[in-house]
């Protein structure tokens, strides 16, 4: 059996759509399932059973033995959100319990750690664990990211292989349920349709002109596969940046999205909203030296090509992946 945790979300419910694509249909698929937009996503995907998330590590403790590994990708995203007691809940402890259920079973352990842990940069962008108690995150989402990391670094036992991914800005299919917290290209698409226009955060530093904040997107499909070459290849266990290592403005993901559209480009810009101002990180990009080291050699989607199948394939037709 294979375990998806947040098997209902963004980027659990792409994995369990590949996992089925590779053959692979016993899976135990882990939620809260409460959300009936977001359970859509697995509409029509094959697996064992689902395991309400609060049942889970008991459930894990009991079947453990008959797991092959464990793709913890649930947690709590919402950067906007200040309670750290549902941070510590659902990101800290609940990570903490199926990493030691993992270890009692021998069961190699793939889990979702963030970018989001580095702040604005002030140490770069570098999956070096030297670096991970030097980290500044700039709200509970990312402390909560980075405590469980650095919760996992200071442990003498470990699941017999294990890989905390750094997640950059992920986008693709599968996030209508995600709100204020979907990619841009999920927000610009709604606002094309309806207003043949895009708006885009004004810089609030000078050093960068509006539009020209720059990210490292990188397409779900990419981050599913980078998770079954873990899976498969079992490389040597430790924290890993996920992204393509190419940082791209804002204004290059605009114009991609009205170009696959097929719509001309109207872009202005809007004041960054105050409760994420001062929490806005400009610059992003991931060294994936790391795990371009232990073998993965897979092309990254260019920002032009994963926005082009994503609004092409999936956004105008309203299909799940």
């Amino acid at each position: 059996m294979i375990v998806v945790t947040g098997a209902a979300g963004f980027i659990g419910s792409c994995l369990v759509s590949r996992l089925n694509a590779a053959g692979c249909t016993s899976l135990i698929l882990v939620d809260d399932f409460s959300d009936e937009i977001k359970n859509l996503n697995l509409k029509n995907k094959k697996y064992s059973s689902r395991i309400h998330r609060d049942d889970f590590v008991s459930w894990l403790e009991q079947y453990g033995k008959d797991v092959k590994v464990v793709f913890h990708i649930g947690a709590r995203t919402d950067t906007t959100e200040f309670d750290i007691e549902i941070f510590n809940k659902l990101n800290l402890n609940y990570s903490k319990a199926v990493w030691n259920t993992c270890i009692k079973h021998s069961i190699p352990l793939v889990y979702a750690s963030s970018a989001a842990t580095y702040g604005l940069g002030e140490f770069g962008y570098e999956d070096e664990h030297s670096l991970v108690s030097k980290l500044v995150p700039l709200n509970p989402y990312g402390n909560s990211k980075n405590d469980f990391d650095k919760w996992v670094l200071l442990q003498n036992e470990a699941p017999p292989f294990w890989y905390g991914l750094k997640f950059f800005n992920v986008y693709g299919p599968n996030e209508f349920h995600k709100g204020r917290m979907a990619s841009v290209i999920f927000h610009a698409v709604k606002q094309i349709n309806e207003n043949a226009e895009m708006k885009l955060f004004r810089s609030h530093k000078s050093e960068f002109k509006d539009g020209e904040q720059l990210r490292d997107f990188i397409y779900v499909k990419d981050v599913i596969e980078v998770c079954l070459f873990l899976y498969k290849k079992l490389p040597k266990s430790g924290l890993y940046n996920l992204g393509t290592g190419k940082c791209r403005s804002f204004l290059d993901l605009a114009k991609s999205t009205f170009k696959a559209l097929a719509k001309p480009s109207a872009i202005s810009f809007v004041d960054t909203p105050i409760d994420i101002r001062d929490k806005y990180q400009y610059f992003t990009e991931a060294n994936m030296t790391k795990l371009k080291s232990v073998g993965y050699t897979n092309e990254f989607y260019s920002l032009e090509n994963g926005i082009t199948d994503y609004v092409q394939n999936y956004l105008i037709c309203n299909k799940y992946y």
